[in-house]
């Protein structure tokens, strides 16, 4: 079992910055390819970022790219997502998951955290 626990998330005005934390207890973090959905109200799940194991790989959804920041610290068993030139449409329930293998379907992730709000005011 992996216990994932989000913190950071806020009110920004658009164009600020935030850093969301997930922070992994349980088996090895360094195993798992770690992910960051969002969820805003009335639409589905999205993949807005991912990581590789030991970090020097990142993917990220098109609407992120250039402006959001995905990083891993296997020492302190943490995944990061700084987020900077926040848009009103950022605006979701943000949540960190674990995969065994490298993919950008939620399906596939097996732990997921409870989620942390983030809001980017107009």
């Amino acid at each position: 079992q992996v216990q994932l626990v989000e913190s950071g998330g806020g009110l920004v005005q658009a164009g600020g910055s935030l850093r969301v934390s997930c922070a992994a207890s349980g088996r090895t973090f360094s195993n798992y390819f770690m992910g960051w959905f969002r969820q805003a109200p009335g639409k589905e799940r999205e993949f807005v970022a991912a990581i590789s194991w030991s970090g020097p790989n990142t993917y990220y959804t098109d609407s992120v790219k250039g402006r959001f920041t995905i990083s891993r610290d296997n020492a302190k068993n943490t995944v990061y997502l700084q987020m900077n030139s926040l848009k009103p449409e950022d605006t979701a329930v943000y949540y960190c998951a674990a995969s065994e293998g490298a993919t950008r379907n939620l399906l596939e992730y097996k732990y997921w955290g409870q989620g942390t709000q983030v809001t980017g005011s107009s």
